[in-house]
C-alpha cells in the first residue's frame, strides 16, 4: 500500500511512488500470507468453521482460485463472501471516470486507453475503498444478461453519434463494474442455464458478447458463488461446464455442538440496552433455544433437505427476551428473568424458519414448533435432575419426584398463566408440594431466581417424561396429575373444550 495516497492524483505520482499492478487474486493470496504468518485471525465473526471451512477457503485463495460456497440455508454463506473484502487493499487508484474501476498501468476499457493516448502522464487518477470492491447479486430466475455483463445505450450511440459496433455505447452490467473486485453470485442454481453459460464464457474466455458485438475484455474478478446442494429444490441447478470451472467447492455446515450455536446466537441477535440492563436469561433458556434447532434438523416433522437455519435461534432468542419484557412492562415491574412459560413466544420464530414434510403440514406449524420445544425440554431435563427413565428401571430405589406427583394426585393443579407478576410466579410454585424440596437437592448452592426457573422446569420435565400432564389454557399452562387426566379425557364428552385432545400434549 502506498503511503499518502491521497497525494497522489496523477498517473505521474503514481509511477514515481513505484506502484505496481497485480491480479486481484494475487493481491488477496499475499495479502493472507501476510496474516497467516502474523498469526492474525481473518474471520473474526464467523463462528465453528475454524478446523473445517475457513482452512478451505485459505487454501483457495492462496490457489487463487474462484470459490463456491455449497450449504444449506442460514450457514453464513454470504457472511463469509462479505468477509473477503478484508483481504483486498485498503485502497487501489484507478482511472478517473472508468466505470470499470481500471488500473492505471493496466487500463482494459476503450475510455482509459483512449484518456491515457490523450494525457499521458497527467491522467487523472482516484482512489476507491475496499468496501466499493465488492459486488452481489440474488440469482433469480428474471436476472438478464444485461443485468450482468452490459447492453447497448442507444441513447449513448445517438449523444456520440457512434454505430452500435462501437465499444463505448456499451452500458456496463454488474460483473465488469466488479472489475479489480470481488463479485457474489447467491443461489447460483436458480441462475437461468443461458445466464449460466454466459459467466462461463467469462471465466473460460474472458470475451463478452452484447447483442452479437463481441469484445474482449479480461476482467479480473474474484468470484465466490453460493448454493444450496443440488437436490435441495427443484428450481434449478448449476451447469455442468460451468461448475467444472468453479475451482474450489467448499462445503459449509451447521454448528456442530450447542456451545458453538449459543456463541453464534449471542453474536448476531440484536437486543436493545433495557433488555439487556433489565431482562436475565438462564443458561437453561439458551440451551433449549439452540436444543430446539437441534431436534429440528433430525425431526421427522421438517424437510431435512430444506435444513434449518441458524437465524431460527437467533429469533428465537431475540422472542423470548421481548416476550419476557412485555410480561414485565404489564406487571409495572423494573426486572425480570426469562421463564420455561416464555416458549409461547418463540413459536413464530420457529414456524417461519422450517419448512415442514407432509406429516408435519398434517401437524401444523404451530403443533410442530410446541413438538419441537417438548423434545428440547426432554432433552436437556436429564442434564439437571434424575433420568425418569432409569428411575423406574431401578424399582428398588426412591423416586425422587414421587412428593411432586403425590401431591398432583390428590387432585391439585397448577396454572402457570403467561404474565404472572414475578412474586405470583414465585408463590405458584412454591405452593407445589416436595418442588422446593427436588431443586434444594440437586442444586442447593443456585442463585434464587434460578431456583424458580429450575422449579418450573422440573414441571415442563416431569411432563415430557409422562409423569405429569400438561393442557394449554387460556393465556398460559395448567399441570395436572397424569392418571387422572387420562381418566378424565375418556370420560368427558368431546366438546369439553378444557381437555379436548387436540390440546392434550
Amino acid at each position: 500500500m502506498i503511503k499518502n495516497f491521497e497525494n497522489i492524483k496523477t498517473l505521474a505520482q503514481l509511477k514515481k511512488n513505484g506502484y505496481k499492478y497485480r491480479s486481484i487474486k494475487d493481491e488477496m493470496r499475499e495479502n493472507l500470507i501476510s496474516i497467516l504468518r502474523k498469526k492474525e485471525k481473518q474471520f473474526a465473526d464467523i463462528i465453528g468453521y475454524e478446523d473445517t471451512v475457513i482452512p478451505d477457503i485459505q487454501s483457495a485463495i492462496l490457489s487463487r482460485h474462484n470459490i463456491i460456497l455449497l450449504g444449506l440455508r442460514g450457514q453464513a454463506k454470504t457472511k463469509i463472501a462479505r468477509s473477503l473484502v478484508n483481504l483486498l487493499d485498503e485502497y487501489i487508484p484507478i482511472i478517473e471516470g472508468s466505470e470499470i474501476n481500471d488500473d492505471p498501468l493496466h487500463p482494459i476499457s476503450r475510455y482509459s486507453k483512449d484518456i491515457i493516448e490523450e494525457l499521458g502522464d497527467d491522467t487523472p487518477i482516484n482512489w476507491v475503498f475496499r468496501n466499493e470492491r465488492y459486488s452481489e447479486k440474488l440469482a433469480t430466475p428474471d436476472v438478464t444478461i444485461a443485468d450482468l455483463i452490459g447492453d447497448v445505450d442507444p441513447i449513448k450511440a445517438a449523444a456520440l453519434k457512434l454505430p452500435y459496433s462501437d465499444e463505448r455505447v456499451i452500458h456496463f452490467g454488474i460483473i465488469p463494474r466488479s472489475h479489480r473486485g470481488i463479485f457474489t453470485i447467491n443461489e447460483l442454481p436458480d441462475l437461468q442455464a443461458r445466464i449460466q453459460v454466459a459467466l462461463f464464457n467469462i471465466l473460460q474466455e474472458k470475451d463478452v458478447q452484447i447483442r452479437g458485438f463481441k469484445i474482449r475484455l479480461p476482467l479480473d474478478v474474484q468470484f465466490v458463488f453460493t448454493a444450496n446442494p443440488e437436490d435441495y429444490t427443484n428450481r434449478g441447478s448449476i451447469v455442468t461446464p460451468l461448475k467444472d470451472r468453479i475451482d474450489s467447492q467448499i462445503l459449509t455446515h451447521y454448528p456442530k455442538t450447542i456451545s458453538i450455536s449459543k456463541s453464534i446466537t449471542k453474536q448476531e441477535a440484536k437486543l436493545t440496552n433495557d433488555q439487556k440492563d433489565n431482562i436475565r436469561i438462564s443458561d437453561i433458556i439458551t440451551n433449549l433455544i439452540e436444543q430446539i434447532a437441534f431436534k429440528a434438523r433430525e425431526s421427522e416433522y421438517v424437510d431435512s433437505k430444506s435444513g434449518v437455519s441458524a437465524r431460527l435461534t437467533i429469533s428465537a432468542y431475540e422472542n423470548i427476551i421481548s416476550t419476557a419484557e412485555r410480561r414485565m412492562l404489564i406487571n409495572n415491574e423494573t426486572d425480570t428473568d426469562v421463564r420455561i412459560s416464555d416458549f409461547t413466544g418463540v413459536i413464530p420464530a420457529i414456524t417461519g424458519k422450517v419448512e415442514l414434510v407432509y406429516e408435519g403440514e398434517q401437524e401444523g406449524p404451530a403443533k410442530v414448533a410446541q413438538i419441537l420445544i417438548g423434545k428440547a425440554i426432554r432433552e436437556d431435563f436429564i442434564h439437571y435432575f434424575p433420568s425418569p427413565e432409569k428411575i423406574k428401571r431401578k424399582k428398588n430405589e426412591p423416586n425422587p419426584y414421587m412428593d411432586i406427583i403425590s401431591w398432583f394426585s390428590k387432585g391439585n393443579t397448577a396454572d402457570l398463566l403467561n404474565n404472572l407478576s414475578n412474586q405470583e410466579y414465585k408463590n405458584k410454585l412454591m405452593s407445589i408440594s416436595g418442588l422446593f424440596e427436588l431443586i434444594e437437592k440437586y442444586h442447593p448452592d443456585t442463585e434464587e431466581n434460578e431456583k424458580y426457573l429450575l422449579m418450573e422446569f422440573a414441571l415442563h420435565g416431569l411432563s415430557e417424561h409422562s409423569l405429569l400432564s400438561k393442557y394449554h389454557i387460556e393465556f398460559g399452562l395448567q399441570f395436572k396429575d397424569m392418571i387422572s387426566s387420562m381418566f378424565t379425557i375418556n370420560s368427558d364428552d368431546d366438546d369439553n373444550e378444557e381437555f379436548d385432545e387436540e390440546k392434550y400434549m
